[in-house]
């Protein structure tokens, strides 16, 4: 299965770098990308917005929340899905992850539910 880098940041942790740092960090993470796609590696990556909705559906109705969340302590900025079935690929890809800097990596399997 896929590995996942996923990128959980402090929320307001942006606004609060300042646009100079937060493209420099930025370009830090397209240089880490553009590692991964060297080495065969990158299936997909993205950078996340702030702005948030939550959909719950119950008992026949929807209800919509919109974000932020008060009770966050963090967001997730961005993922990486790397092509390797092997944790300790994702694990070493994740130690060299210019985001661990500032933020959490976590490491995702993605794949059916049910396994």
């Amino acid at each position: 299965m896929p590995q996942m880098l996923l990128i959980l940041e402090p929320i307001g942790q942006r606004a609060e770098r300042g646009r100079a740092a937060g493209e420099a960090v930025y370009q830090r993470m397209l240089d880490f990308a553009a590692e991964l796609q060297a080495e065969g590696l990158l299936l997909g990556v993205n950078s996340l917005g702030t702005a948030a909705r939550r959909l719950s559906k119950r008992e026949g109705g929807a209800q919509v929340l919109d974000g932020p969340f008060a009770e966050a302590k963090e967001m997730i900025g961005g993922y990486f899905l790397l092509d390797t079935e092997d944790p300790a690929v994702a694990l070493a890809w994740a130690e060299r992850c210019p985001a661990a800097e500032w933020a959490t990596v976590e490491i995702r399997g993605v794949g059916p539910c049910y396994a």
